[in-house]
């Protein structure tokens, strides 16, 4: 056979036999081929040049002429837009991995304004549905989902059309490229962490996490977790013995307290764990070098957003940028907005039928089948692990001074959403009639945001209040 003839139908055969490693692998890759064609579609005139808000391109230049602040300050087009402005200085205080990735093309096409980052961000869109599909099918083979391969299938598709990862992946725009850079890390992350069985991968990609989302640090509880299972020596089977894995109950003697902890094997333990944190330490050292050299804040987490030429800059110096005060409003935002309807009798401006907010719409509104998450099946120690692993950063995220604004839904769940569509599976909800209905809804409605959203045509459906006060619809 000729070297460039295409496989033969008994080697494609062969590939795709099932539960082999080449079939998991060009499903994968058909999930990314699939989100890419349609992201791409819907992307549209976005993929021709850059973006107003290129923000990690001009990083990545900045870079290359060995320098960290933007060498001609904030550019025009960006309408100052999010910079930050240190001792007369103009930075990019977004983490910079994402400027990372761009760099190498940055290069080749010379100038920020000629590097295509949108269609470049939407190169990258697929991977976190493909990456979730491959952890979600390890879960289903090592025996800790019941889901069937198709049914992996189509929860990888249901991210990537009925989540608001849908909208996020087609703008291409500092924030959300932020946050398709975070969600195949994350989904990465999950399928490198499941058994810890690559420690040094999986902490390389929470490194570079941290250095994208910093909240997505607190993912790190996956890993610990599975660390600590793969570490258990599972006692001999003996009439009377606790099952492997049981801890001891919270009135047993502290002789058996000590006979579970000695079934760890500690060096292992320790193994795992410095290999995982070594990268995520540097990571942090770099970022500690970084943020002190421009704004002499050697914290890893002081990327200088405090320093930001925003509107609402008095409110970050009065409450900071993570606190309680913002969990009200930021939960309003999270859980409660819905479409604004026109009053009795009257009518929105330009003749839409509903409004939405900038604020975003509730996270059940848009994916309802996230409510599937609340009432499991089959819950147990994993399924509670996964569920408080995902809480951490959304209690941080809620804490932000920021809700997401401006966005079509809530965004910040892109940060978690991975480990939500890891607890459907493992979950074993029945995927029924309801479930398929609630999860068209999620695809319609985030059709309509991924079309409508930051496009000049279709800006009469939404609000776009610039103090971010206006929470609710006015009486």
């Amino acid at each position: 056979m000729p070297a460039d003839a295409p496989p033969s139908p008994s080697t494609l055969r062969r590939w795709m036999t099932p539960d082999t490693r080449s079939r998991r692998v060009l499903l994968a890759l058909g999930v990314y081929v699939g989100c890419l064609i349609v992201y791409a579609l819907i992307a549209g005139d976005r993929l021709l040049g850059h973006t107003p808000y290129n923000h990690y391109a001009h990083l990545a230049d900045a870079w290359l002429h060995g320098r960290q602040d933007l060498r001609f300050g904030a550019p025009g087009y960006a309408m100052g837009n999010d910079f930050a402005h240190f001792e007369g200085k103009t930075f990019i205080s977004f983490p910079p991995f994402p400027a990372l990735l761009m760099l190498p093309f940055v290069w080749l096409s010379g100038t920020p304004e000629d590097f295509r980052d949108g269609q470049f961000i939407v190169w990258l869109a697929g991977i976190g549905p493909a990456a979730l599909f491959l952890a979600l099918e390890k879960l289903r083979r090592t025996g800790r989902s019941a889901r069937s391969e198709r049914d992996n299938l189509f929860l990888a598709l249901f991210f990537a059309f009925g989540t608001v990862y849908f909208f996020t992946a087609v703008q291409g725009t500092v924030w959300f490229a932020a946050h398709v850079v975070g969600v195949g890390l994350i989904a990465l992350y999950v399928l490198y962490a499941l058994d810890a069985d690559r420690p040094w991968v999986a902490g390389l990609l929470m490194a570079c996490m941290f250095m994208t989302r910093p909240t997505t640090l607190l993912l790190g509880l996956l890993f610990v977790a599975e660390a600590l299972r793969a570490s258990y020596i599972q006692p001999a089977k003996a009439e009377g013995d606790a099952t492997p894995g049981d801890a001891p109950a919270a009135d047993a003697p502290a002789a058996d307290t000590r006979a579970w902890v000695d079934r760890f094997d500690r060096a292992r333990l320790t193994r795992t764990l410095v290999s995982f944190g070594a990268p995520v330490v540097c990571a942090m050292l770099i970022a500690s070098y970084m943020n002190g050299t421009r704004f002499h804040e050697w914290s890893p987490t002081a990327f200088g957003h405090e320093h930001l030429s925003v509107a609402w800059q008095a409110r970050i110096k009065k409450w900071g940028l993570f606190g309680p005060h913002f969990l009200p409003k930021n939960l309003g935002a999270m859980l409660t907005i819905l479409p604004w309807l026109p009053p009795k009798g009257g009518s929105h401006p330009g003749g839409v039928p509903f409004l939405v907010n900038g604020h975003g719409l509730a996270l059940w509104f848009t994916t309802p089948i996230y409510l599937w998450v609340l009432w499991p099946k089959r819950g147990g120690l994993f399924y509670g692990v996964v569920a408080v692993t995902a809480a951490l950063p959304a209690v941080m995220n809620l804490m932000y001074q920021n809700s997401g604004w401006f966005q079509f839904g809530y965004r910040f769940s892109n940060d978690y959403a991975v480990l939500l569509f890891v607890l459907l599976a493992v979950g074993a909800r029945s995927l029924g009639r309801t479930f398929w209905l609630a999860a068209l809804w999620g695809i319609g409605w985030n059709l309509f945001g991924a079309v409508t959203f930051e496009r000049s045509e279709h800006r009469a459906f939404y609000v776009q209040d610039g103090s971010q006060t206006l929470v609710y619809q006015p009486d």
